[in-house]
């Protein structure tokens, strides 16, 4: 009898865990739900990492718009227009920054009263005749091409914060009342001139290439401050000892370097010149060298 009843027990339907249609609603909702989430989740991530990092848009129209920047610029100034002219402190980032940023080559560091002392005790007119004429390792105007008042002008911005106090220099009154009546003539005045004949144009001087010999403008301007007396680490023009460790890399890779700037030289030698300019520039160096 009791085997019987043992084999009943056995023999009998075993019940599972779904025991009310509420269970079994709950179990299929998440059967399809779960999967569902977890798809959701793994194609979001997947996404999220190819997209570009934040900024690389930025990065991209950048490159893009220096590739497709013009090669030079001409820039026109009006002597008579005293808006035309640079303040001292935006010649300074052009031009003189190169070496009065970090005081190589013993030019007196910017904001370096101890530096500046004895230069401000010379007076602003010799301050001014050495940065218009050079001086020492300094090429006239520091190697830019600017006009005697912006040039003065960085001069007093330097001056007085190394400690002086310099006036900053004036256009004349005069250029600016002439300037002022020339704004003011009636336009028939230019009517009634008579135009004169046309002259003979004069012959065009050759423009000196890279490999003729001569220093191309950018070196007179900017790279002779160092390397014509190979000073703040620069190698001399036409030392080869000190080019030969350099040559090595070719023409390329030195101006990438002189593009980024090492050591003591800052981006472009200070410069705003173009790269192909650069490479003008450094090819006659190294030619000079070999």
């Amino acid at each position: 009898m009791s085997d019987a009843n043992h084999s009943h027990d056995h023999e009998g339907p075993h019940a599972g865990p779904i025991k009310t249609p509420r269970q079994l609603i709950v179990a299929v909702f998440f059967a399809f739900v779960v999967p569902i989430i977890a798809i959701v989740l793994l194609v979001s991530f997947v996404a999220a990492d190819k997209q570009p990092a934040a900024g690389t848009n930025a990065l991209a129209a950048e490159a893009v718009a220096r590739r497709i920047a013009p090669v030079g610029h001409v820039e026109v100034k009006d002597l008579s227009d005293p808006s035309s002219m640079k303040t001292g402190d935006q010649v300074y980032a052009a031009q003189c920054v190169a070496c009065h940023g970090t005081g190589v080559a013993g030019a007196p560091k910017f904001g370096d009263a101890a530096a500046w002392g004895p230069r401000i005790g010379q007076g602003y007119e010799t301050l001014l005749t050495h940065a218009l004429k050079g001086k020492g390792a300094m090429a006239p105007q520091g190697g830019g091409d600017f006009s005697d008042l912006e040039i003065g002008r960085a001069v007093v911005y330097m001056a007085n914060k190394g400690g002086a106090k310099l006036e900053e220099p004036k256009l004349p009154a005069g250029t600016v009342a002439k300037a002022d009546e020339a704004a003011s003539a009636p336009v028939a005045v230019a009517a009634a001139i008579t135009p004169a004949p046309a002259a003979t144009p004069a012959p065009t001087a050759a423009v000196p290439k890279a490999d003729s010999g001569a220093a191309p403008p950018l070196y007179a301007q900017t790279c002779s401050a160092c390397h014509a007396a190979g000073v703040a680490g620069a190698p001399k023009l036409g030392d080869k000892a000190a080019w030969a460790p350099r040559l090595g890399q070719g023409i390329d890779a030195l101006t990438a370097t002189v593009i980024k700037g090492k050591g003591a030289m800052p981006p472009k030698g200070g410069s705003g010149a173009s790269e192909a300019e650069i490479k003008t520039a450094v090819t006659y160096m190294v030619k000079s060298a070999k």
